[in-house]
């Protein structure tokens, strides 16, 4: 088949249009004996002038309906011809426009005296109804002729009696007025096919052409004036009828020309496709009710006549089924009923208060109370919570499911509901950032959550700062000018206030307000940049009301100067086309200059990434611009601690990302610091500055990929060696610096395993001098991998062979360093969980894949679906497959020879 180009209806959004052109025609003019017996004849424009004045309505018609208003031309005075010459455009768009549609063009004259079908002084002169669509579905396009049924308005319906078209009528053929009007018809297509350019041009030819068409002009219309009466007229015979039959519609010697837009392809019908309607999902009954379904349904007796099955009837009598489109898109009404009803009988009772579970509906309560954060309850299990609330509210784990449970729509629950969380046991932090979620939007909720957060300190506090900041998305604050976000928000003003009285909280929540006010993409809300500017002013207004808070204001201004002055060479170096050598030249003399202020820096300024280090001056030599597509630099800064910090400065790329993970790391180590299990991590600090630069801590280490080059036999313990030499110690190593290989290198194993950290190969596993390993590159997350057949865990045979092999006292303990450590944080999944849910619409990019299921992937490496010795024992499984697969050191492979050909 030839290829065929076109573009579907569905995806036109033009609005529909129509071009009048002129009324060809003519009648005999009315005797005047006839107008004596029919004085109102005299007053009709059209009997009085051959030239008289018309206007002409357009509108849109589908499944005899009207879908738009009519559209009429403008007053135009005729001297010699009808001719309007005008664009109509109609209010309905082409992606709209079902496949019946049609136009109802009508003709109207002027009349004082009024007459049949009048509209005032206005009275039918004729109509014609044009369908938009043709038999192969295609939209009509450029100019069309169209029959004029006189005396009548045209109507749209879809077996149309003023069709702009008849059907064709066999005649006999021979004749010389059927040849002339097959010849004048086939002229017609040809010339229609020249004005969409699907006939080549040839501008001497196509003048001959015209002109010698033009003379034949007048006959052309009235050969087809005529074959349409002939027409009629056979039909009339063909059906048996009178050649004055009253049925029949007035034909006219009047044709109208009107033109329809040339779109540059054909354009097909296609029906907008809509969303499929929501499945609602079947929701098993609680246990305590689950009697219920054993008993078989009740048998129901019809009335008579109800239900029968007649002998004509196929589809069962008078009850069907009907599909309900708003099945668990809505609430049913009457299971709304239902519960207003159930829980009326538990809401103000005396007894209520007293009400205590059996043991079989303790169990069960148990059991939903343990249900992770991305659990949907039932509505039973709602019910059941509700019923013993009283009695849950010493279960500090029950106020997220009693939360869930309530109808915050309902003015009397929802009143009910916050006064008995006044009289609840202190939640946990894991909780509270739950309550925090896009999920709850009731504000004494969030304020229950927030008082609960008071408790923490400014360490706690500070590792789900990058969360709480997101949080403030789902807070109730007005974008408008003149409100005061703390005003609106018992969040807003909690942070303000634990930020203006510690420099290192105000210094990141200063830093994550600018990236949200940078952020501009499409995926934010119009109003994010607002609520955010606002929460920044106040915290600015707050600021400088506390004792040192002008100082404090000024050092993050001038931490914002040095960062502007970072950006400004980050991009020149990117954007030049030197070598790296010259480039790393520029960026030197650039540090070096005094008038960049970097050489000397007085007073200290805090470093953003860790106000804990102050710098007081830039180390030209020191620099390094890096081989990478963004080129980013290594600048060394003097401290005042007399040591040196390296950073690494970057423009041109979204830091969020890699922030997120190193965040979670680190609330992680955390977490296995508290019980008692030191793995010694070592994340390296990020602060993603704006939405395309950021700042990283640079620590010194080499790559596997680079040991590997360089060391021919086992490359880690050869480089472990070398920089912890000990002959006494284990295969020649100082003890220390091998268990801080095997506990950093079970830490990050797992770790990258629950965040589902892909792209893992040896160039961004690195390994410090003093035995720390760790990873670097979060470009891939949540169990996203750009190569095929990834493994789970990253565990390469280098990592491996340091150890002593797979049959090794040590990796014996460093798996059950793994199990450990994996044991540990399942015990935690709950804040790890709700962390990431509140980070759906932080603009992550691995997260806005789908943010609905971002949780559910980390909650997927927890399997919490199994038993503590179970989940081990999968992971021993995960770990066995990972070192005898073939594919990750295939991958390894593929890779060393890209980066060499690169090099």
């Amino acid at each position: 088949m030839e290829p065929f180009s076109f573009v579907g209806s569905d995806s036109l959004d033009y609005p529909v249009s129509i071009r009048i052109i002129n009324l060809e025609g003519g009648e005999t003019p009315l005797k005047f004996s006839t107008l004596l017996e029919h004085p109102e004849l005299r007053y009709i424009g059209s009997n009085q002038s051959p030239h008289s004045d018309l206007y002409v309505t357009v509108q849109v018609w589908a499944g005899s309906k009207p879908l738009t208003v009519p559209v009429q031309t403008a007053y135009k005075p005729f001297r010699t011809e009808r001719r309007w010459n005008e664009w109509l455009t109609l209010p309905v768009t082409y992606s709209a426009l079902p496949q019946n549609a049609r136009l109802a063009i009508t003709i109207w004259d002027l009349s004082p005296t009024g007459g049949e079908g009048a509209q005032g002084h206005a009275i039918p002169f004729g109509g014609t109804t044009l369908p938009l669509f043709d038999q192969d579905n295609q939209l009509h396009k450029g100019r069309q002729k169209c029959l004029v049924y006189r005396h009548k308005q045209a109507d749209g319906n879809d077996d149309s009696t003023t069709p702009s078209t008849l059907p064709r009528t066999k005649a006999k053929k021979g004749a010389p007025e059927v040849e002339e009007e097959d010849e004048l018809e086939r002229m017609e297509k040809l010339f229609k096919k020249h004005e969409l350019s699907e006939i080549p041009r040839v501008d001497w030819l196509d003048q001959l052409v015209f002109r010698g068409f033009e003379k034949r002009g007048p006959q052309s219309t009235k050969s087809t004036l005529k074959a349409i009466q002939r027409q009629k007229a056979l039909q009339i015979d063909a059906s048996g009828e009178s050649a004055d039959a009253s049925s029949s519609p007035e034909l006219s010697s009047f044709l109208l020309y009107v033109e329809l837009p040339r779109f540059d392809f054909p354009v097909v019908f296609a029906d907008y496709e809509y969303p499929p309607p929501p499945v609602s999902s079947y929701l098993h009954l609680s246990s305590s009710q689950s009697n219920v379904i054993l008993k078989p349904p009740p048998e129901v007796h019809f009335g008579p006549g109800i239900n029968e099955v007649g002998d004509d009837e196929g589809y069962g009598g008078r009850l069907i089924r009907v599909y309900d489109p708003e099945v668990a898109a809505k609430d049913n009404p009457a299971e709304s009923k239902h519960r207003r009803l159930v829980r009326s009988q538990h809401r103000n009772g005396i007894l209520d208060k007293d009400l205590k579970p059996n043991p079989k509906v303790r169990d069960e309560l148990n059991m939903i109370m343990a249900y992770s954060p991305t659990h949907s309850l039932s509505p039973e299990e709602k019910d059941l919570i509700w019923k013993f609330r009283h009695h849950l509210t010493r279960n500090k784990k029950a106020l997220t499911k009693f939360a869930k449970s309530v109808n915050w729509q309902d003015q009397s629950e929802s009143r009910q509901a916050a006064q008995i969380l006044d009289k609840w046991e202190d939640i946990d932090v894991d909780d509270a950032l739950e309550l925090l979620g896009p999920t709850f939007d009731n504000s004494s909720v969030r304020a229950f959550a927030v008082k609960r957060l008071r408790k923490a300190d400014d360490h706690e506090l500070l590792l789900y700062l990058l969360q709480l900041v997101q949080a403030l998305k789902y807070e109730h604050i007005s974008p408008q000018p003149g409100h005061e976000a703390a005003r609106d928000s018992s969040l807003a003003r909690f942070l303000i206030s634990r930020a203006v009285n510690s420099f290192t909280l105000g210094n990141y929540f200063w830093w994550y307000l600018m990236v949200e006010c940078d952020d501009k993409s499409q995926d934010q809300g119009p109003n994010n940049q607002a609520i955010y500017g606002k929460i920044a002013y106040d915290f600015m207004a707050e600021l400088v009301k506390q004792p040192g808070g002008e100082e404090t204001r000024k050092t993050l201004r001038r931490q914002a100067e040095w960062i502007s002055i970072l950006s400004k060479i980050s991009s020149e170096i990117k954007t030049s086309n030197e070598s790296i050598a010259k480039r790393t030249e520029r960026v030197k003399h650039f540090l070096a200059d005094p008038k960049n202020e970097l050489t000397t820096i007085d007073p200290p300024l805090p470093l953003p990434l860790d106000p804990s280090i102050e710098i007081i001056g830039v180390v030209p030599e020191e620099t390094v611009v890096f081989k990478s597509s963004l080129h980013p630099i290594k600048v060394s800064f003097k401290t005042t601690s007399g040591r040196k910090y390296p950073i690494i400065f970057k423009t041109g790329d979204d830091l969020r990302q890699d922030q997120l993970v190193i965040q979670i790391i680190t609330l992680m180590d955390d977490l296995l610091q508290k019980e008692n299990l030191d793995l010694k991590l070592s994340p390296y600090k990020i602060l993603a500055t704006s939405t395309s630069a950021g700042l990283s801590q640079f620590v010194h280490s080499m790559s596997f990929q680079a040991i590997a080059s360089k060391y021919r036999n086992n490359p880690a313990l050869a480089y472990l060696r070398q920089n912890n030499p000990d002959s006494q110690g284990p295969m020649g190593l100082r003890k220390e610096t091998l268990d801080t290989f095997i506990k950093s290198c079970a830490g990050y194993c797992v770790i990258t395993y629950i965040l589902g950290v892909g792209d893992r190969h040896l160039d961004n596993l690195l390994l410090a001098p003093d035995g720390h390993f760790f990873h670097a590159d979060f470009g891939y997350i949540l169990g996203r991998d750009p190569k095929p057949f990834a493994p789970a865990m990253k565990l390469s045979k280098e990592m491996v062979d340091c150890m002593g092999g797979s049959s090794s006292e040590h990796y014996r303990q460093f798996k059950q360093y793994c199990f450990l450590a994996y044991s540990a944080l399942r015990k935690n999944c709950n804040l790890i969980l709700n962390l990431f849910s509140l980070m759906v619409n932080a603009n992550i990019p691995d997260i806005k894949l789908e943010p609905d299921k971002a949780a559910l992937k980390v909650k997927e490496r927890f399997h919490l679906e199994l038993s503590e010795e179970e989940a081990i024992r999968h992971l021993e499984r995960i770990m066995d497959d990972n070192l005898n697969a073939l594919v990750p050191v295939v991958i390894d492979k593929l890779h060393e020879l890209v980066q060499a050909f690169r090099a």
